[in-house]
């Protein structure tokens, strides 16, 4: 049986360190490292060491008996959590860390938030018991209140296949059938058990147990509960399929592709079905921490890396017969940067390999302008500009530096339009018409296919879907890419001599413009949940602070001589409230902020006035048409392009 477990925290609470204590009890390495001693087994990049601090998802292999554990640390700092998210797809089982000190943080809730939207049945350990302050009956009412009433300590509950009344009495709670055979006393612990795995499962149950890992109390009995209430199946009879999670590349820059087999199985030399491609295994890697050993097959439910394969980016799903490209992830940076070259490199080079660096991380969302030659990122904060710095360094030998990063707005529509774009200068062909309608915050670009065949041939139809989805579409007012808009392909025109490759994405993206131009555009900017917790002394000083800073709060939560303050601010303003908060409070005050997701700009015009974009002189953006009349193509400006058109609706 094959079963893979994430361990998942806000940073500092000791997920390394667990892992490490799991690791050397099941033989899989021979000494325990230690974060501050620079030598722990899954931080082993350099970077990691010195800044104490995991930046990548790495995976130990664990045997016992016949079951095979594969253990994900993953990064518990937030400026790496989209490297965490893409391990969470996947986990079987979750481990997640609190610290018996600092109960539930800003990176707790993010993290668990994560684990329920990929419905990952999750375990929590109770770190550090051992340290002063540390209140374990205090964190676990504070999880059942934050994170889920259905949280549950198993501590002296559950010895091997024997189940305390208290547990029992969980578990029956739960399911009808139980509940009566324990109000019966008809009691068959097995069958209680069972029904307890499956609750697991189904995320309805969250065993709880608490120690120390740094101390090595309680870790191995906490696993040896985990064991007993997991159990996974795979099935290895079905065609091949896996899901990508990770790509690194080696010193010669060869891909190492990581991924979990769903189903089947898969042997070196199969071929790989990738976005219409197929590609051929060269080697299968099983890997323990940086050290691997190479294997002829794997079977479902491994976690492996292959060579061989190129097309496949992180997110796909693929296999012997078809593949799913990858969908959109839940954690995205709200910050851009200049990359500044300050070697001898040319911008090209020092370009392709931050190219590869978005093949690993695609959150980067490396963009070249070749107008202006610079390179822009996308990042989550400063402590990853500072580690990209030495990535790019020890990796390339590249000396970079950042600019300051600046906010990513986002654009996008208050009311329906349609849009038109024809595209036909002599001997060329395409017209498209798409509805474009505002839907609710956070959903993305969405499409949807109202054309009928007679009009335009299925073929031409999914061309026009895959230009909308492959790049992002400058909005009119700041530049920045639209969101949060429904498009509906209500008709289209091809010609049977004159259309050719690359005819409908020119009228898709004319038609895109042409409906900005007609819509009322909004301006978005991103936005912080916040939980500040201070002494309430301080509480006039953090109400000010949030409505000066543009944000909202719920009324403050006062317990003894605390206040809990929790509401949602935007980016731009509290970014850099975290120094100040820390002088205020002299330190003893806790702030969390964690995305929240976009919502109205604060200061449109503000914003607008400083960015000063131009739509005019957007190359690769124009809302006009083109026609064709006496042999020769013409410009049809925007607001006269829908008269032109030759389909009718």
């Amino acid at each position: 049986m094959f079963k893979t477990i994430g361990v998942l925290a806000h940073v500092d609470a000791g997920k390394t360190t667990f892992s490490e204590q799991l690791l050397y009890h099941t033989n899989s390495i021979k000494e325990r490292g230690r974060v501050d001693h620079k030598d722990a087994f899954l931080d082993n990049h350099e970077i990691e060491r010195e800044r104490g601090i995991t930046v990548f998802a790495e995976q130990g292999r664990m045997v016992i008996g016949e079951d095979t554990y594969t253990i994900i640390d993953t990064p518990g700092h937030v400026d790496f959590s989209p490297e965490m998210e893409r391990a969470i797809q996947v986990l079987d089982y979750a481990i997640v860390i609190v610290s018996a000190i600092d109960g539930v943080e800003g990176n707790t809730e993010t993290v668990w938030k994560l684990l329920r939207k990929y419905n990952v049945p999750t375990f929590i350990f109770i770190n550090k018991t051992d340290r002063d302050g540390a209140d374990v009956a205090k964190v676990i009412e504070e999880m059942q209140k934050e994170l889920s009433q259905d949280i549950i300590s198993i501590t002296n509950r559950l010895s091997g296949q024997s189940i305390s009344e208290l547990l029992l009495e969980f578990i029956a709670e739960r399911d009808d059938k139980l509940l009566e055979k324990y109000m019966e006393q008809d009691i068959n612990e097995q069958h209680f058990l069972q029904t307890f795995r499956q609750l697991i499962k189904k995320g309805e149950a969250f065993p709880c147990a608490e120690g120390s890992a740094l101390k090595d109390i309680g870790v191995l009995e906490f696993f040896e509960q985990l064991m007993t209430l997991t159990e996974t199946n795979f099935n290895s009879e079905e065609p091949f399929t896996a899901k990508v999670f990770k790509i690194r590349h080696d010193e010669k820059k060869q891909r190492i592709t990581f991924m979990k087999a769903m189903t089947g199985k898969l042997k070196v030399r199969n071929a790989l079905h990738i976005g219409g491609t197929s590609e051929k295994v060269t080697e299968i890697r099983l890997y323990n921490g940086e050290k691997y050993e190479s294997v002829k097959e794997i079977q479902a439910g491994e976690i492996f890396a292959v060579t061989g394969i190129t097309q496949a980016t992180i997110g796909d799903v693929i296999g012997e017969i078809e593949n799913k490209r990858k969908h959109t992830f839940e954690l995205v940076p709200t910050l851009q940067s200049k990359v500044v070259n300050d070697g001898i490199e040319h911008i090209k080079e020092v370009w392709a390999n931050f190219k590869l660096l978005e093949a690993e991380d695609p959150s980067l969302h490396v963009l070249w302008s070749e107008k202006f030659q610079e390179i822009h990122i996308h990042v989550m904060g400063v402590i990853q500009l500072e580690v990209l710095v030495e990535v790019v360094k020890t990796r390339f030998g590249h000396k970079v530096h950042f600019e300051n990063p600046q906010i990513l707005y986002m654009e996008t529509i208050d009311q329906p339009v349609k849009g038109y774009g024809h595209f036909e200068p002599l001997k060329h062909y395409a017209e498209v018409h798409l509805k474009m309608e505002p839907v609710d915050r956070g959903n993305g670009i969405l499409f949807e296919n109202a054309c009928h065949a007679d009009d335009l041939s299925v073929g031409h139809q999914r061309l026009i879907e895959q230009h909308l989805f492959e790049r992002e579409h400058h909005g009119l007012l700041t530049g920045f890419p639209i969101t949060d808009i429904k498009f509906t392909l209500v008709t289209g025109r091809a010609h049977i001599k004159h259309t050719e490759g690359g005819d409908f994405r020119e009228a898709t993206y004319r038609a895109i413009r042409q409906g900005l131009e007609q819509a009322e555009n909004r301006l978005l900017e991103p936005y912080y949940s916040f939980k500040m917790k201070a002494s309430s002394e301080f509480v006039g000083r953090m109400m000010t602070d949030i409505q000066q800073a543009s944000g909202e709060f719920e009324a403050p939560h006062i317990i003894e001589e605390k206040v809990i303050m929790k509401g949602r601010v935007p980016v731009s303003t509290f970014m850099n409230y975290s120094t100040i908060f820390a002088a205020y409070t002299n330190g003893k005050g806790a702030l969390s902020l964690t995305f929240s997701g976009y919502d109205t700009c604060h200061n449109t015009e503000e914003i607008i006035e400083n960015l000063n974009y131009n739509k005019e002189a957007d190359p690769e953006y124009t809302s006009s048409s083109i026609f064709c009349a006496k042999g020769k193509g013409y410009v049809v400006p925007w607001h006269e392009a829908e008269a032109a058109m030759h389909c009718s609706e």
